[in-house]
Formats: structure tokens, sequence, C-alpha cells
């Protein structure tokens, strides 16, 4: 396992000066919500947490071309992006239990970017950031599916033992017809969104290469067509839709994070 710490050599200390302010506002983000602090916390994590992703991982100030896509890197723009829409949301419904998880994942993700920055890649053709990008969003929007399921399966779980105010107002405060409407129109933006990615990385790719991006990727893909289908023509829902989510998410995540991870870290190589 190889850490490194080439972002703060690159760009000085304000990269490192960053990524303690975010960790400590994610730190104070988790307190209990009594303190009256977490709820601005989490918005100064964000804010911090989005600053560093812009100078280190996208590269303002950098000498060299391209964005840094190694496995941390994209899952900490990934978090920080489900956290944007948390932010959104939190406007309209109050998410307590929420807030505590995100926190410590963007304190989590801060951190892994910082000790696995992985290289900085150029783009290969003009459309290669949109594909990345693209990528990314899907990641995140599926990312925020996935918190949404988790909470409408506790929910479902709590109605079983017998607690029928789970019914009237989900751990989001909202009814659970609504919550699942929700999760699932996250997935339904998410699939065309990964959509577009995989046409686009098809149509501007140098030539298909069955590596194990592509791979996952595209049975990510099917499995959510799969889950798409069978809301709409069988009707699924509750645990029997979520479970097609998390195999989806699953496969998505090793798509690209997870085989990074193998090169970067396991095997201590770049990825291609």
């Amino acid at each position: 396992m190889i850490l490194s710490f080439a972002p703060a050599a690159s760009l000085g200390t304000a990269p490192l000066a960053l990524a303690l302010a975010a960790v400590l506002a994610y730190a104070v983000a988790a307190l209990p919500a009594a303190t009256g602090w977490p709820a601005p916390a989490l918005v100064a994590g964000w804010l911090l947490h989005g600053m560093l992703l812009a100078l280190d991982v996208g590269g303002w100030g950098r000498v060299e071309a391209g964005a840094r896509l190694g496995f941390g890197p994209v899952l900490s723009l990934t978090v920080w992006l489900v956290l944007a829409v948390h932010t959104v949301e939190s406007r309209f419904v109050p998410l307590p239990g929420v807030r505590r998880v995100l926190a410590v994942a963007g304190a989590a993700a801060v951190l892994l970017a910082w000790a696995f920055p992985g290289e900085v890649h150029p783009p290969t053709n003009a459309w290669a950031p949109v594909h990345w990008a693209l990528g990314v969003a899907s990641y995140a929007l599926f990312g925020a599916a996935v918190l949404h399921a988790s909470m409408l399966d506790s929910a479902e779980r709590r109605m079983r033992h017998g607690d029928a105010a789970a019914a009237r107002g989900g751990p989001m405060g909202m009814p659970l017809l609504r919550l699942e409407r929700l999760t699932f129109r996250f997935v339904e933006i998410g699939f065309v969104v990964l959509t577009l990615a995989v046409l686009l990385g098809a149509a501007t790719a140098a030539g298909w290469r069955w590596n194990h991006k592509t791979v996952f990727s595209l049975l990510a893909w099917v499995v959510f067509a799969a889950l798409m289908w069978g809301r709409m023509r069988r009707g699924w829902r509750g645990r029997r839709a979520t479970r097609w989510l998390y195999v989806g998410a699953a496969l998505l995540l090793l798509g690209y994070a997870g085989s990074r991870f193998v090169f970067e870290v396991v095997l201590g190589r770049s990825a291609v």
C-alpha cells in the first residue's frame, strides 16, 4: 500500500490546510444537533471540500494539464456531489440522522483522496472531460439513491416490527410512498446520465476495450435497465427493487473506483 502526498508538494500548503479544515468542519457536523453547530458546519465542510477538489483534483493552479482520476479523488467528488444533493434537499426536509452519516462520509472521503491522490491524467480527446463528468455524476445520483433506499428499507423493517409511525413518516420525516418515489427518481435520472456516459465513451474512444471498467459499467447498466423495466412492467417495489439498486450500484463502483483501487493500491501501478 503506497501513500502519496503529492498534492502538498505540487501546490504548497493550501490543499493540506483546506483538507484539515474540511475534516474539522465535518467532525463538528457529526456532533448532536442540540449544540446548534452541526448544520452550518456541514455546509462549511462541503464548501471547503469543494475548494479542495477544484484546487487539487481539478488542477487549478497546477502546472500539469489534466485531473487526478484515482479512486480516492473519484470517491471524494462523488461524496461531495451527494452532499450537494443533501444540501438542497435539507432546505425542504430536515435530515438530522442523514447529516451525521454524510458528515462522517465527507471526512473519510477527504482523507482517502489525500492519502491516495492518483496520478494526473491529461484528457485523451475533447470529449473526455464530459464523459468523465457524466460518469461521476451518475455515481453521485446512484449514491443518493442508495442512501434513500437504505432509509426506505429501515422504515419498512420498523413497520414489520409494529412501528406504525414509520408509515406516516419515514426516517426523513416524509411518508414512505413519497420517499420511495424520490429514491427511484434518483435512479431514473442516474440511469439517463449513465447511458449518456456509456454512449459518449463508446463514440469517442479510440478503440473499444473490454477492460474492468467497461465490463462492470455495462453490467451495472444492464442491472439498472432491468430495475427500470421491473418497476414499470412488473411493479417491483420495496426490498425487491432496492436489492437490484444495491447490486447495480456495487457493480458501478467496481467499474471505476474498484478497478483503480486494485491497480493503484494493491498492484502499486497506474491504471490505464
